[in-house]
């Protein structure tokens, strides 16, 4: 089976509604390749890695968190930018890419897969204003010390995390999350009220807000906690137009 590449992204703008997020990258359709898709390679970056697997599979397209041509970034197509795109389109391959419109989403998208991996009950958004912001308010399965929720955390991702903040033996219930490169988002769960703020990456700041205010930390790595979204979102679209989807996990220790 396959499906119109037209078709596809129709149906992927119609349901992560990428408009209703306020990015600093395109999202959609990034490279244009072949008109009719058959086979869908997902990760969570296009990396030339990724790209070289696509190759292998004779993929007709990537589905990826991280994209291309983020805001700030040289536009020029040099170096890694001009062999990545320049493999991709002498393969015909179309690059697909949703970045905060997969962090979101309510269904699919990397903060409601990492709670279902870890267990945690949803409770709200991360912010009570602005809906756009991404991340969740949750709680534990059940009540347990910082040093035993680590331990949990680095078990289910198969990466040891990082705690800052208050003694490990405090017990921790509540907790507010939010994939990926979002350690500035720690105020939102000081403002919140919430014990504990896991995240994927960590800034020198964060240490002393952690600490003063008394918020425990969890920085358990970028790729970890955004492996499950494009995962998701692929198995959706392989069960509902029949065609053929792979996820490959491209290693990376960030």
């Amino acid at each position: 089976m396959s499906i119109k590449r037209n078709d596809l992204m129709q149906y992927l703008n119609d349901l992560l509604q990428p408009e209703k997020c306020k990015d600093y990258c395109p999202n959609g359709l990034q490279i244009e390749g072949k008109s009719a898709i058959t086979k869908i390679v997902t990760g969570v970056t296009a990396s030339q890695a990724l790209i070289d697997v696509a190759i292998a599979e004779q993929a007709d397209a990537i589905l990826v968190h991280h994209g291309y041509f983020w805001r700030g970034e040289n536009a020029c197509l040099t170096g890694i930018k001009k062999k990545r795109i320049q493999a991709l389109l002498a393969h015909d391959i179309n690059l697909i890419a949703y970045h905060l419109p997969l962090d979101n989403h309510q269904e699919f998208g990397n903060n409601v897969q990492l709670a279902k991996v870890l267990g945690l009950t949803i409770e709200s958004g991360l912010s009570p204003t602005d809906p756009t912001v991404p991340g969740l308010i949750g709680r534990l399965p059940k009540p347990m010390p910082a040093r035993a929720f680590s331990a949990w955390l680095g078990g289910c991702l198969q990466r040891e995390p990082l705690h800052l903040g208050p003694d490990e033996e405090q017990m921790i219930e509540t907790i507010a999350w939010c994939t990926g490169g979002a350690q500035g988002y720690l105020q939102y769960a000081v403002d919140a009220g919430v014990d504990a703020y896991l995240t994927g990456e960590v800034s020198e700041p964060s240490h002393h807000l952690a600490v003063e205010t008394g918020t425990h930390f969890f920085a358990a790595g970028h790729h970890a906690t955004e492996r499950y979204g494009a995962r998701a979102l692929g198995q959706h679209l392989a069960d509902k137009f029949e065609v053929e989807v792979c996820f490959v996990d491209i290693e990376n220790p960030v």
